[in-house]
């Protein structure tokens, strides 16, 4: 008793964490089953995030079963951008430039041309994780983009679509392939902040017993109002970025994403409130 006592508090800040993580899994999913027959979407997000629930379990065990100081599999080097004619050499001249810029003294500088000449070799060399990363974040960029083009060619009144037949098994498949993009960076987040595996495995599993009460309405509530599809969309095209840019060593604050798509929804929210009223207000003169 005295040690999930101990462990209560990293369960709770870690299940949090989860949630937060999993929310643009959810909005993924439900924009996804959307297409389906009304009867298969819920049966699709359940199985989506039962999916997503099983990818996080089986990442969490091989990270914890691979990786370690000694034998980092995921971060290894698998190949080197430069070998592929790609010119490196010029991003160097380019941290060079940036760090002699910045300086301020002898010890500054020095110190940000060694931090350059770091960012540069985490650039050249793509480890197995980068790659997911590089290649998740391209199809959910894809994706996204291709869902706003059908979103803008249905509101030209183009119904005929791109003549391809949406089934559920090509559903299912789409969100297991993001769930791998989505999961890895959470589970890697997760055992960087906890240590205890069992800690880990219970975060998860509440957490996606939320998640799958709140998709329904989160789903409902995106459908209801098709502004809020095109914004979560573009969700989607800014974590696409950011999963591309990290697959290419480009680390930053998370949080300045988090805080842009928190004032967006605060903006369509008054948005969604506004047109709400006018709304009432047409039909009450009517």
């Amino acid at each position: 008793m005295a040690e999930f006592a101990e462990h209560l508090v990293p369960l709770l800040a870690l299940t949090a964490m989860e949630i937060v993580l999993g929310i643009d899994n959810i909005v993924f999913i439900s924009i996804l089953t959307s297409k389906l027959p009304a009867k298969q979407r819920k049966s699709g997000r359940n199985i989506g995030l039962g999916l997503a629930l099983g990818t996080r379990l089986l990442l969490l065990f091989a990270l914890a079963f691979v990786m370690s100081p000694e034998n980092a599999v995921f971060s290894k080097s698998i190949f080197k951008l430069s070998s592929l004619g790609i010119p490196v050499d010029s991003i160097t001249h380019g941290f060079e430039s940036l760090s002699e810029a910045n300086s301020h003294g002898p010890e500054l500088e020095s110190h940000d041309q060694d931090s350059g000449a770091n960012n540069l070799d985490e650039i050249d060399e793509i480890t197995l994780r980068d790659l997911v990363l590089l290649l998740g974040g391209a199809f959910l960029i894809g994706k996204s983009v291709h869902e706003i083009h059908n979103k803008l060619e249905d509101a030209s009144g183009h119904d005929e679509g791109d003549g391809k037949v949406v089934t559920f098994k090509g559903v299912l498949f789409q969100i297991a392939l993001l769930d791998v993009v989505f999961s890895l960076d959470s589970v890697i987040t997760a055992v960087g902040i906890v240590s205890e595996l069992w800690v880990i495995v219970v975060a998860m599993v509440i957490s996606m017993l939320v998640m799958l009460a709140a998709a329904g309405p989160i789903s409902a509530f995106i459908e209801k109002h098709p502004t809020l599809k095109v914004l979560a969309l573009s969700f989607l095209i800014l974590i696409g970025i950011m999963l591309v840019a990290e697959g290419f060593a480009a680390h930053f604050n998370k949080g300045y994403i988090y805080f842009a798509m928190a004032f967006s929804l605060v903006v369509e929210a008054i948005n969604i409130r506004l047109r709400s009223k006018r709304k009432a207000k047409i039909e009450a003169v009517g």
